[in-house]
């Protein structure tokens, strides 16, 4: 059987749906800034079976735990997310038949809270904001009670768990030197717990030494030491500083507001075809500002986290990004 593009190579059988989990494609996007002559590519983590690149913590640090016992096969298992990381633990906690409670906020979209149902999660939401305005601290208070409460309950703690980093170390990383078909000058990812950024780049300067790491966070965002301010797009940023956070890795960060981030997705999505979610937005935004001061024939990867469809009801609703300062 061949492949339309003429290749001899097809995936192979797999074991489970789980073992789809990683191997995205790192692709060249020739469109998004075809005035410049700057090499930019993108490795598509939407293309994760759960929709996103949080699968891959998610199945790393699950399937971790259950090698070396943190887990047992009848551990209840606990996390505070926006929404990606939970419909990833959702996904490998159903496969390995393990209760799950994901704590959100009223932040989460609709079609987050509704697939996290689908695939089996107890939902746990929180509706009294922290002292920085949003949700994120109220959470973890949450998730502590219930790891008291619930008897054989475990928390994942993606904002301190090194498993965090070690997936996309042994992952992302790992697949994007093996896939780049020369150097690589810069290195662009989003931050929110900080660990695909850390995990990434630590395996890319092992084979590319001199790249520059340039984070992509939110305008409200603490992680970098910025006045938290309100915002509303998950996924990207955070209300505290990650235990995984080590700034002396990161040579640069840009700040991007909600609103660049939706303008970033609508451009993605014209000039490339792709249909992502607001953290991909935030990083064509960044590009913008970043792509004008790069040297000539500079080549850029950057990884776009998740796909569009769950924000169909912010993002790509009009209404709602009418409501945006």
């Amino acid at each position: 059987m061949k492949s339309l593009s003429g290749d001899d190579w097809v995936p192979p059988i797999m074991g489970s749906y789980i073992d789809g989990i990683g191997h995205t494609p790192l692709v060249r996007l020739c469109s998004l800034f075809k005035e410049t002559n700057i090499c930019l590519y993108a490795k598509l983590e939407m293309l994760n079976p759960g929709g996103s690149m949080k699968d891959r913590p998610a199945r790393y640090i699950i399937e971790q735990g259950l090698r070396d016992g943190t887990f047992q096969p009848d551990t209840h298992l606990i996390e505070s997310t926006s929404g990606n990381l939970g419909i990833g633990l959702a996904l490998v906690a159903q496969f390995y038949g393990l209760p799950f409670t994901c704590v959100v906020d009223p932040k989460i979209t609709k079609t987050n809270l509704h697939m996290l149902g689908c695939l089996g999660a107890q939902i746990d939401m929180v509706h009294e904001p922290d002292e920085h305005g949003g949700y994120l601290q109220t959470r973890i208070r949450r998730v502590q009670e219930l790891v008291e409460k619930i008897p054989n309950s475990s928390w994942i703690n993606q904002y301190a768990n090194p498993l965090n980093w070690q997936a996309h170390y042994y992952g992302t990383g790992n697949e994007i030197v093996k896939q780049i078909d020369g150097p690589i000058d810069y290195l662009v990812c989003a931050v929110s717990t900080t660990g695909s950024i850390l995990g990434i780049s630590r395996r890319v300067r092992e084979t590319f030494p001199d790249v520059k790491v340039i984070a992509v966070d939110a305008v409200g965002s603490v992680i970098f030491g910025t006045p938290s301010l309100p915002r509303e797009l998950p996924g990207i940023g955070a209300s505290r500083v990650p235990e995984l956070f080590t700034p002396d890795e990161i040579d640069q960060v840009i700040h991007i507001n909600d609103r660049e981030s939706v303008e970033g997705c609508y451009r993605l999505l014209e000039r490339e075809r792709i249909f992502a979610g607001g953290s991909s937005g935030s990083i064509v935004a960044a590009l913008q500002k970043l792509v004008p001061r790069l040297p000539n024939h500079s080549r850029v990867v950057t990884v776009l986290p998740d796909r569009g469809e769950r924000y169909l009801d912010s993002v790509y609703d009009k209404e709602w990004v009418s409501k945006l300062p």
